[in-house]
C-alpha cells in the first residue's frame, strides 16, 4: 500500500506516524512545499517577541526525524501541483530546480492548510508589511525590527506598529509587540476582538489591552498602505479616513482554506469554503481523505458544518486518517473550537457554542449566566476572580458552551467543561464534579462547581435572572454596602445593604419587578431569595456591576465625595 501525505505541520506529520505505528509495511511519502515539514506554528509570535528565543526550538521534528524513526521518506520544498483520481496520480514539482515527478498512489491525504488572507489594498506589499504564517515570515519580522532599531519621536520615544485583524494571531503579536517595545494600535474591522466569542467577554479582553496600552480602533477597516513624506515610517488608512503611523505592519486578517488541489480533484467543497470530510475525514472520493485547517467539520454542539483552523483537531484529525487507512474504525466526533489566548498575563478561554451563534441559526432553548468565582481559596494569597459566562439549555440542563477569562486558572476551568461537553454532560454535573483541591489551587467549591449550582439554581427556579442590556430604566434593588454604592452605581438603583433588607422591605415595592444587583451576584442571590418567600416579584441581574464595568462603564454614576 503507497500512502501519499501532501502538507506536513500538524495533520499530514500526525498522520504520516502514526500510520507507521500501525503499518511497517506501509510505503509512506509526505511532501512539504515549504522548508520544514513540522514546526509550531503557534509558537511563531513568541519567536517575534524573544519569548522563544532561538528559532531551533521552533522545529517539532525534521526530515531525517521521520526517515529514522519512522522510515518515512519526507520531502521538503515539494509541492503538490495536480492530481488525477482517475489515475491515482499526484504531481510534484521540486520547488528549487521546478523539476516534476508523477507518482501513484493507493490512498492519498490532503493537508495543505489554509492561506492568509491578504486583500489587494494599495500599498499591500510595501517593505515592513508582514504575515505571521511561517517560519520564514516570522524569520523576516525579526529581521525588519532589529534592522530598524530607530524609536520615532512622535510616539514618545517608542517605535510605533499597526496589528490589523484582532483574532488569534492578530492579538498574541500585539501581547509581543509590546514586550518588544512597540507602541501598538490594533485595527479591526469588527466591532469586537476575537470573533470567535461574544461580545461580553470580548469588551473584557478590549479593556484588559487598553490596561497594558494597546489602542484599540474597532469597526473601522483598511483601506490602503502608503510611505509618509518622509519615507521612514508606512502610513495606515482606514476607510473612515483615519491614520495611523507605523514602522512595522502585521497583517492577520485571518486565513482561509486552501483548496486548490481539491478542487482540481473535483472532490466537493463545501459552503464554508473548506473541503467536505465525513466523520472518517474521507473525501467525496473513497481513496482521498483530508485533514486540519482546509477541511470542513461538524460542530460539536450545533451539528452545522464549521472551520476550525485549530493544531488540536488537525492532530486528532491525522490520526483518525491513519486509523482509517490501517482498518481501523475511528471517527471524529465534530469539533467544539476549544480554544485559549494568554495576554499580559490573563487569559481567554473558551469552548462549545457562543450565544451569537445560536441565535445565529434560531436555537431559543438556552440560558446563560455569569459567574466571578475565585481561582482558589480566597484566603490563600494570589487569588484572581475568573470571569464567567456559561450557556446551557433551558429545557434539560446540558452544556452547551463556556468563556473565562482571568488572570489565573482559566485553562483548567474551561478544559474541564470541554471534556464534560463532549461527554454530553448538563449544569447538575457540574455541581457534582469532584475536582482537585488545595487552598493554592482551587476552592472545596470549585469555579466549576459554582458554575454548576448558579446555573442549575436558574433551572430549579430558585431564582431567575435578567442581563444587563435587559435592566436598564427598571426598578434596581442595590443590596451592597453604602461605601461599594457611593464608589460607582447605576442612577436609577435604590441602595438597601443586605444585612438591612429584611428590615427594609416595605420601601420596597410589590407591584413591580425587583431586579436585584450586586458586586459579582453571590449577595443579589440571597437578597432574591429573602424577597422571593416575601411574596415580591424579584429577579438577579447576572455577572452584578463588576460585569457592568466591563461593558459600558459609562452607565456607572459615582457620589463625588464630599
Amino acid at each position: 500500500m503507497k500512502v501519499i501525505i501532501v502538507g506536513g505541520v500538524a495533520g499530514g506529520a500526525s498522520c504520516a506516524a502514526r500510520l507507521r505505528r500501525l503499518d511497517e509495511r506501509a510505503e509512506i511519502l509526505m511532501v512539504e512545499r515549504g522548508p520544514y515539514v513540522s514546526y509550531a506554528n503557534c509558537g511563531l509570535p513568541y519567536y517575534v517577541g524573544g519569548v522563544i528565543e532561538q528559532e531551533s526550538k521552533l522545529f517539532v521534528a525534521t526530515e531525517q526525524y521521520f526517515h529514522n524513526y519512522f522510515n518515512i521518506d519526507v520531502r521538503t520544498q515539494c509541492e503538490a501541483v495536480a492530481i488525477s483520481p482517475r489515475e491515482k496520480t499526484v504531481t510534484l514539482r521540486d520547488v528549487e530546480s521546478g523539476a516534476t515527478s508523477v507518482h501513484n498512489y493507493d490512498t492519498l491525504v490532503l493537508s495543505p492548510g489554509a492561506m492568509a488572507i491578504r486583500p489587494p489594498l494599495p500599498g499591500i506589499d510595501l517593505p515592513g508589511i508582514f504575515h505571521v504564517r511561517t517560519v520564514p515570515d516570522v524569520r523576516a519580522i525579526r529581521a525588519w525590527i532589529d534592522s530598524n532599531p530607530r524609536p520615532s519621536s512622535a510616539a514618545g520615544g517608542k517605535r510605533r506598529a499597526v496589528v490589523v485583524g484582532g483574532g488569534f494571531i492578530g492579538l498574541e503579536m500585539v501581547e509581543n509587540l509590546v514586550h518588544r517595545g512597540f507602541d501598538v494600535t490594533l485595527v479591526e474591522m469588527l466591532d469586537q476582538v476575537l470573533p470567535n466569542i461574544d461580545w461580553e467577554h470580548a469588551r473584557i479582553v478590549e479593556s484588559h489591552l487598553a490596561k497594558h496600552g494597546v489602542h484599540v480602533a474597532l469597526g473601522d477597516a483598511v483601506a490602503s498602505f502608503r510611505r509618509d513624506s518622509g519615507g521612514s515610517a508606512i502610513e495606515v488608512h482606514t476607510k473612515t479616513g483615519r491614520t495611523y503611523p507605523a514602522d512595522v505592519v502585521i497583517l492577520a486578517l485571518g486565513v482561509r482554506p486552501d483548496t486548490t488541489l481539491a478542487r482540481m480533484a473535483g472532490l466537493e467543497i463545501g459552503a464554508r469554503g473548506g473541503i467536505r470530510v465525513d466523520e472518517h475525514m474521507r473525501t467525496s472520493d473513497p481513496d482521498i481523505f483530508a485533514v486540519g485547517d482546509a477541511v470542513e467539520v461538524r460542530d460539536f454542539v450545533t451539528g452545522e458544518w464549521t472551520l476550525v483552523a485549530l493544531a488540536g483537531p488537525a492532530n486528532r484529525q491525522g490520526r483518525i486518517v491513519a486509523d482509517v487507512i490501517a482498518g481501523r474504525a475511528s471517527r471524529f466526533r465534530g469539533a467544539q473550537g476549544t480554544s485559549i489566548i494568554g495576554l499580559f498575563g490573563a487569559a481567554i478561554a473558551w469552548t462549545g457554542a457562543t450565544e451569537k451563534t445560536l441565535q445565529r441559526i434560531g436555537d431559543t432553548d438556552y440560558e446563560r449566566v455569569f459567574l466571578h468565582p475565585n481561582s482558589h481559596a480566597a484566603y490563600y494569597p494570589g487569588a484572581r476572580p475568573v470571569t464567567m459566562k456559561v450557556i446551557f439549555r433551558k429545557s434539560n440542563g446540558k452544556l452547551l458552551g463556556v468563556q473565562a477569562f482571568g488572570e489565573d486558572g482559566v485553562d483548567k476551568r474551561v478544559s474541564a467543561i470541554a471534556a464534560l461537553i463532549q461527554m454530553g454532560a448538563t449544569v447538575y454535573d457540574l455541581e457534582e464534579s469532584e475536582l482537585c483541591y488545595a487552598p493554592q489551587f482551587g476552592s472545596a467549591k470549585d469555579a466549576v462547581n459554582f458554575a454548576g449550582m448558579v446555573a442549575a439554581n436558574t433551572l430549579r427556579g430558585d431564582f431567575s435572572v435578567v442581563h444587563w442590556n435587559d435592566a436598564r430604566g427598571r426598578f434596581i434593588l442595590d443590596v451592597r454596602e453604602p461605601a461599594e454604592f457611593a464608589d460607582g452605581h447605576v442612577p436609577e438603583a435604590l441602595n438597601i445593604p443586605l444585612p438591612q433588607l429584611r428590615a427594609r422591605m416595605g420601601e420596597l415595592p410589590r407591584d413591580r419587578e425587583i431586579l436585584v444587583v450586586c458586586k459579582v451576584g453571590q449577595r443579589g442571590y440571597f437578597a432574591t431569595r429573602i424577597l422571593l418567600q416575601n411574596g415580591f416579584n424579584a429577579r438577579v441581574v447576572t455577572g452584578g456591576m463588576l460585569l457592568l464595568g466591563y461593558l459600558d462603564p459609562a452607565a456607572i454614576q459615582r457620589d463625588s465625595t464630599p
